[in-house]
């Protein structure tokens, strides 16, 4: 079976080879590239066509939700989870009003992070568990998780 292909947006180093140690742990997950800021995010998901893409809300040169935006109208089958450490209401209607099809909080646990890629690919939206029900009844998103 082939690998969901998985890119890491973020512009903490740190942070993208925390995600990377996490994805390549599973079988059926496969990082092909990984990026600092919005622009080489968008370039570089332009050219390899991952399915997912693990996306900072705050980058630099270009943030996420407008590299959300470019990513999905010159690539609409690839699907974006919105990284952040808030889950403020706003940061969640934005994100989602960009196209992303998740919303996860950087703390969340390594099965919640495999999880959400998997269902994300599968076209399902995947939040959080920390962001209110509200929202998900609000944006006619199911929760997952």
């Amino acid at each position: 079976m082939k690998p969901i292909t998985v890119f890491l947006a973020d512009d903490n180093r740190a942070v993208r080879k925390g995600f990377r140690k996490i994805l390549e742990h599973e079988d059926d997950l496969e990082v092909v590239g990984e990026a600092k800021d919005g622009r080489q995010t968008v370039a570089m998901v332009k050219r390899l066509h991952p399915e997912v893409v693990l996306m900072d809300i705050a980058m630099p040169l270009l943030n996420g939700l407008n590299a959300t935006r470019e990513i999905l109208q010159a690539a609409p089958a690839t699907k974006v989870i919105m990284l952040s450490a808030h889950s403020d209401e706003v940061y969640v209607e934005e994100a989602t009003k960009s196209g992303a099809m998740g919303y996860l909080i950087k703390q969340s646990a390594v099965e919640v992070v495999c999880g959400a890629v998997r269902e994300v690919q599968s076209g399902h939206t995947f939040y959080s568990a920390s962001i209110p029900s509200r929202l998900h009844k609000r944006n006619g998103k199911k929760r997952v998780g």
